[in-house]
């Protein structure tokens, strides 16, 4: 897809508004019981860039950034400040943050994921892009290295190791990660008067299938 591996400034996505949407479907029966089902595996992430700016100088890099992905046409990374590390927001990330899978003894290549859990109940998020440099993997507790034990592609997810896990072997990962996304509109409005009676420009954004 048309993709380019760059971040949104962090310093604007700091104070955007934003988060998961999910799709139901609704079917009220005669009874008055309900039916629910969703379209969607997966749920999909929308912000707004505009709340982050608080400077004409912002204003001039969120257009310089709009231009350079041609509108809706190329998408990018975000980082949501509220969500992007594999760890709880209190605390460092660990090697033991996130279950990636199991060894088999054969398989080589596992997709980094988060799970949300609530009660007996979770879901589990794929990630696509990771942040270099970020990653730490362990074997059943224990620390491995990345280059001689695993590498990671930071732009699909996918942690390959040197030689498959052994059967059983739990394989953990912490890190860090962004949001593909892209505008979700092709024109941006902005007014230096409206700005500086304190009216801030909508740039939507959303999340994008990779």
């Amino acid at each position: 897809m048309q993709f380019h591996e760059i971040r949104f400034p962090a310093s604007l996505s700091y104070g955007s508004l934003g988060g998961p949407e999910r799709r139901t479907d609704i079917v009220t029966l005669a009874n008055g019981f309900e039916e629910r089902n969703t379209p969607w595996a997966h749920s999909r992430r929308r912000y707004d860039a505009g709340l982050g700016l608080r400077s004409l100088d912002d204003v001039e890099t969120m257009i310089a950034f709009f231009e350079a992905r041609q509108g809706q046409l190329f998408g990018f990374r975000w980082k949501d400040w509220s969500d992007y590390r594999s760890s709880k927001a209190s605390q460092p990330i660990s090697l033991g943050d996130q279950k990636v899978g199991t060894g088999d003894g054969v398989t080589t290549e596992f997709s980094l994921v988060k799970t949300y859990s609530s009660g007996v109940h979770s879901y589990t998020r794929p990630l696509s892009k990771i942040v270099e440099g970020s990653v730490v993997v362990g074997f059943d507790g224990l620390a491995t290295t990345e280059g001689d034990d695993w590498a990671v592609d930071a732009n699909s997810g996918t942690l390959t190791f040197t030689a498959p896990p052994a059967a059983g072997v739990e394989i953990t990962a912490g890190f860090e990660f962004d949001v593909p996304v892209r505008f979700a509109v092709d024109a941006i409005q902005t007014s230096v008067a409206s700005f500086q009676a304190g009216e801030v420009p909508s740039v939507p954004v959303v999340e994008v299938r990779i």
